[in-house]
């Protein structure tokens, strides 16, 4: 019945700072980016290279979502990447900084974490 993932919606609290973030630093392509004034509201939407998009959206005065401990719901966002060593080395070139990377027990794969502008977690996983 599913054929994949087609979007992930993020909401942001500083528009700029993650559509730089998601943009300048992670490298996702801008496919159209829309300004919602009866919502006071950005919409962009953002692809990655395998087809699958990002939705970032701003609204003003959104809670936080609490992330740590780790909270019931979606837990993070992972992206694939062919080598974790050139991935960090890229964020850390940023001033962005992941955790240790470990090696998954179970499929042999190393993986790591770090977190947007607004701290929601994120994970590069090797392919």
């Amino acid at each position: 019945m599913l054929a994949g993932v087609h979007h992930v919606a993020i909401i942001c609290s500083d528009y700029p700072q993650s559509k730089h973030f998601y943009v300048s630093i992670l490298g996702l392509e801008v496919i159209a980016e829309n300004y919602r004034a009866d919502k006071d509201s950005y919409k962009l939407d953002l692809r990655l290279p395998d087809g699958s998009q990002i939705e970032l959206f701003s609204f003003p005065d959104r809670p936080a979502r609490p992330s740590y401990p780790e909270a019931l719901g979606l837990r993070h966002l992972a992206f694939s990447v062919g080598s974790i060593e050139a991935a960090v080395a890229h964020l850390t070139q940023h001033g962005i900084t992941t955790e240790p990377v470990r090696t998954d027990e179970y499929t042999g794969k190393q993986y790591t974490f770090f977190s947007d502008p607004d701290n929601l977690p994120l994970e590069l996983y090797q392919r």
